[in-house]
């Protein structure tokens, strides 16, 4: 059996206020290492790199350590905690933006404890990509590296995010970020403008439509899970990086089952996170809970015995 790896996830942590057709919430635990870092403990031990301001709640570090996320390298510093709300619609792809108040996080720059430096596989969350570069000088020399990014960053920030792509193995986007940064609305010709770029995996992201993996193995696509109700679909991308690469983490292999199965923990863990607002209900499932969404899944993408075409 191979050996696991190490994993760090650098990002945002911070306090979400939401809306949503089904009522609201304020002071979520919210932020893209958030999401990503409990999702991953899932699967494996978490490094997390961020920071938050002295106003944060010690209940939620407590969180973070019980479910197994080493805090080391979480920032404490004077001043308020980066906060951000949302109202999102009836139809869940829509939403609003009703503030942000970066705070803290306005003068973060990423600092990897030296036990840190040496882990296996690194998640670049969603943070400018001045700074995704400055946490790739401080690794050593990581197996496996996977970026996340933004439409803005695209728009404002291309040349340092081109230099990022060069030194990533994995690039999480959905189809529209996808386009913008290639100049391609084919999907296919984008993946392949994507992996000239530096990345040799990509998954493309399509929210209630599940995802796409492109890697040498060739493509590999799962539909989301289908739920009743979706309350809060916040960090929900975020929540499928952390599990993909957690998995991966337990693995320890980087072959393409692996990968293929790391999807399918995503797709299913990424799924709880939509159940309630902020984190709540991620929090509270276990890997039992997953393992039974897993069997819908499968049932979900199966073919009948039998079925020619």
């Amino acid at each position: 059996m191979s050996q696991s790896f190490s994993i760090v996830i650098v990002g945002s942590v911070a306090l979400d206020t939401l809306e949503s057709p089904w009522g609201a919430a304020s002071d979520c635990l919210g932020g893209s290492a958030s999401y990503a870092s409990l999702a991953a403990t899932f699967y494996a031990p978490v490094r997390m790199v961020g920071i938050v301001g002295s106003d944060f709640p010690a209940a939620s570090t407590q969180l973070f350590r019980e479910k197994g996320v080493d805090t080391e390298g979480l920032e404490v510093a004077e001043g308020k905690t980066f906060r951000w709300g949302g109202r999102y619609h009836a139809n869940m792809n829509r939403r609003d933006t009703l503030f942000t108040e970066l705070n803290v996080f306005e003068h973060f720059h990423p600092k990897l404890p030296e036990s840190y430096r040496d882990t296996e596989i690194v998640f670049l969350a969603n943070i400018h990509p001045s700074l995704q570069l400055e946490v790739l000088d401080q690794v050593s020399a990581p197996r496996y590296v996977a970026l996340d990014t933004m439409n803005l960053w695209i728009e404002t920030a291309r040349d340092a995010l081109g230099e990022v792509l060069k030194r990533v193995d994995l690039i999480f986007v959905n189809d529209e970020e996808a386009a913008q940064l290639t100049g391609h609305s084919n999907l296919c010709r984008a993946v392949d403008a994507l992996r000239e770029m530096g990345p040799r995996h990509v998954v493309i992201k399509k929210g209630e439509h599940g995802a796409v993996l492109f890697s040498s193995d060739g493509p590999f696509a799962l539909p989301a899970v289908l739920l009743d109700k979706v309350f809060d679909p916040t960090g929900a991308g975020d929540t499928f990086a952390g599990a993909f690469l957690g998995h991966v983490a337990r693995e320890g292999c980087l072959d393409g089952p692996t990968l293929r199965r790391a999807m399918i923990y995503a797709t299913v863990t990424a799924s709880y996170a939509t159940e309630r607002f902020g984190a709540d209900r991620l929090v509270e499932a276990n890997l039992e809970d997953i393992e039974n969404r897993i069997s819908i899944l499968r049932e979900m993408t199966q073919w009948p015995t039998g079925t020619t075409v």
